[in-house]
């Protein structure tokens, strides 16, 4: 297979086929056998924009590595948590009701 990349027109073609244009002859048939081998893959988890105050000279150690400091200290992090193993959440207090 080529490794050039796909241009507009391959993709405006590609557009254009129909589901009967597609030879599907070299794809194996997804019988049983395939299902019962087949696992279930989880995607990553959703990101979630934060605001997050770093002292200086970590903000430059992570800068200083290059692009991706970001996704390095998601990785950091994501390191830390699974070494350290799952929280149990924190009770949270309950409020007396006031005196009537």
């Amino acid at each position: 297979m080529s490794k050039k990349p796909m241009i507009k027109s391959d993709l405006k073609r590609l557009d254009r086929m129909t589901d009967k244009d597609i030879d599907y002859s070299d794809i194996p048939p997804l019988d049983d056998a395939f299902f019962k081998k087949a696992r279930m893959v989880a995607w990553p988890p959703a990101k979630q924009q934060v605001t997050v105050r770093l002292d200086a000279d970590v903000l430059r150690w992570l800068k200083a590595s290059g692009k991706g400091y970001q996704t390095r200290l998601n990785y950091i992090l994501r390191a830390a948590m699974e070494h350290q193993g799952p929280r149990r959440p924190r009770a949270t207090k309950r409020r007396r009701p006031h005196a009537a």
